[in-house]
């Protein structure tokens, strides 16, 4: 990011964050005895939590946005006041979340500031606009939503209104967000799996805990099946694993020290301390470690999909975005350190790269590195990390791919190459990571045997291509909005009989066209569907658009007669009358190729 990046990206967190204040001043005049807590900035816009005297929704925002404007005007210089602990305490005795923080500030020894404009006066470290009504424009922000948000994140506590915005420097820029705010929110992948009935939450089961109906179970398995694919051609394996372990794994691996606040943690009736499994990696360590491999014997490449649990916060809970038990498609290779770089591209190339270039993905790459400001946050010493971030640097610039550094992002145990993709709405997503990790073979002691007869330390390489098959799943329902490709679709054929005359031929139609069919000279197996209701045949075509289905067949009177089909897209588009035989040689192409 050059100077001017830079310079623009914090003018633009400095009005977002001034808008949070001008939010907070704004609803606490509407809503007497309104007590504002947090409103930080965020991506895209900004925040601000409130515990209200009265419910609000988004009928609401209208009124607080144009307060907003009203208040804007007056809001003239920012004043910034240092303050002891007990004149803050002073000022905000009426607001208990206030004086937490005040209190818990006071106990790091940090220093206490106000920032004053308008009259409004806040707890604030700082970081606005100087002069709020000269540099803020009222066509600069909008407010977009309401939600429940916890104090502190945290579902012991009281549940507050958080209230959102955008704002941006432009108003092309901000109608440009808004308009695409609009199609995400009807391509939200919460809706359309239900419309589309690919999964389900439930009450009794638990928020957080996903279930698959049986077609969203067939596309979880038709992608996994796709990655196994590519990874089987570079010589990878199937390995297995329990979903608990006992405590004394992660121990040794770093991860108890690391997530131990993050862990469904078990205690069996004889008192041992067991977990639920956040992640795979040491148990794949002891996979490896089960026996004594010659170097010839390397590399060793296993291959698992298994769900991971975490216990997330209630309040951070998002649909498929975020859960408490997510499918992981992972793998670790166990390696020479000279293998390295073959076995990092072999990934990159013949399994990252196809998959997303099948869903149309533009990817982008962040290098992830450690803090070296912080060096007590990782694992291993300074050498070994330079090590490692040398040889995935030199990779990075290898390839074509645009990519950029991004300093304290690095796992805990090691740099990585973290694959993001944007979106049909220009959204960027973390998807794939390739992790380099030279800490957990020595932690573990997992070697082979050289040339020579000696101990070896070995490499291991994490690889996940969809990362949480569950999250990937949210972001291609979105980037799709349900109408997945041919290949993947739960049922990419429906047949429309447009009378109870042609039920019969549909049903031979039908019958063709799955396995062992028919008609065997089609060598054909399709996921097919047939409605035979008495139904109008508009009425059958609404509702097979909706469920977004690739192919309707629609037969009548005239298709019948010459033995041919008629066939609509799900776009709307007549491709007119054909023989079954041609239409097959054209979908045939089109699930082999994946398009």
């Amino acid at each position: 990011m050059d100077n001017n990046d830079y310079l623009k990206k914090e003018r633009l967190h400095n009005i977002r964050h001034t808008l949070a204040h001008l939010l907070a001043a704004s609803v606490r005049q509407l809503y007497p005895g309104a007590k504002n807590a947090i409103g930080p900035a965020i991506d895209e816009g900004f925040y601000q939590d409130f515990d209200l005297p009265e419910p609000i929704s988004d009928k609401d925002l209208p009124k607080i946005e144009k307060k907003m404007r009203q208040l804007l005007t007056a809001w003239g210089n920012f004043e910034r006041r240092e303050v002891s602990v007990e004149q803050a305490k002073k000022e905000f005795a009426w607001n208990p979340y206030k004086t937490e923080l005040i209190e818990e500030f006071s106990k790091e020894g940090k220093n206490l500031t106000f920032y004053v404009s308008g009259g409004f006066i806040d707890l604030c470290k700082g970081g606005h606009v100087q002069t709020p009504n000269k540099e803020i424009r009222p066509d600069m922000f909008k407010l977009t939503k309401t939600a429940g948000a916890y104090w502190r994140g945290s579902e012991k506590n009281k549940m507050l209104t958080r209230i959102y915005g955008v704002a941006f420097e432009t108003k092309a820029e901000l109608d440009a967000y808004v308009a695409m705010l609009a199609e995400a929110e009807k391509r939200d992948h919460k809706k359309l799996g239900q419309q589309l009935d690919l999964f389900v939450f439930s009450d009794l089961v638990g928020p957080g805990l996903p279930l698959w109906t049986p077609k969203g179970t067939l596309i979880r398995e038709l992608l996994d099946g796709y990655v196994w694919s590519l990874r089987q051609k570079i010589g990878y394996e199937k390995v297995e694993i329990p979903h608990v372990t006992k405590k004394e794994l992660y121990e040794t691996s770093g991860h108890w020290d690391k997530f131990k606040t993050e862990l469904f943690n078990i205690t069996t009736r004889e008192g041992h301390a067991f977990a639920m499994k956040p992640m795979n990696c040491p148990h794949h360590t002891q996979i490896y470690a089960r026996k004594q491999f010659s170097y010839r014997q390397l590399p060793q490449r296993y291959a698992n999909t298994t769900t991971c649990y975490r216990d997330e916060q209630t309040g951070e809970l998002s649909g498929l975005s975020r859960v408490r038990a997510f499918t992981q498609d992972d793998a670790h290779v166990f390696c020479r350190f000279a293998q390295v770089k073959g076995e990092l591209a072999k990934i990159w190339d013949k399994v990252v790269e196809p998959f997303y270039k099948s869903f149309g993905f533009q990817l982008k790459l962040r290098l992830s590195l450690h803090d070296t400001s912080q060096p007590e946050k990782y694992l291993g010493g300074k050498d070994r990390w330079q090590q490692a971030e040398s040889i995935l640097r030199e990779l990075a610039s290898q390839r074509k791919m645009e990519f950029f550094e991004a300093v304290g992002e690095a796992a805990f145990y090691g740099p990585k190459l973290d694959f993001l993709a944007t979106d049909s709405l220009g959204r960027q997503w973390q998807v794939a990571t390739i992790q380099l990790d030279m800490n957990q073979p020595e932690r573990f002691d997992l070697y082979c045997i050289d040339e020579q007869g000696q101990h070896e330390r070995v490499v291991m390489i994490h690889a996940a291509i969809m990362g949480s098959i569950d999250r990937f799943l949210s972001i291609l329902i979105e980037h799709t909005a349900g109408a997945f490709p041919l290949w993947l679709s739960p049922v990419q054929l429906m047949v429309l009989p447009i009378s109870r005359k042609q039920n019969g031929y549909a049903r031979q139609i039908c019958k063709s066209l799955v396995g062992n069919g028919l008609d065997r000279s089609l060598q054909v197996d399709l996921r097919v569907e047939l409605d035979d209701r008495d139904e109008s045949v508009g009425k059958k075509i609404r509702e097979a658009t909706l469920q977004k289905i690739p192919y309707q067949i629609i037969v009548g009177e005239k298709e019948m007669k010459s033995k041919k089909i008629s066939i609509r897209t799900r776009e709307g588009k007549d491709l007119g009358v054909m023989s079954l035989k041609k239409f097959v040689e054209k979908i045939q192409v089109e699930i082999e190729k994946k398009k």
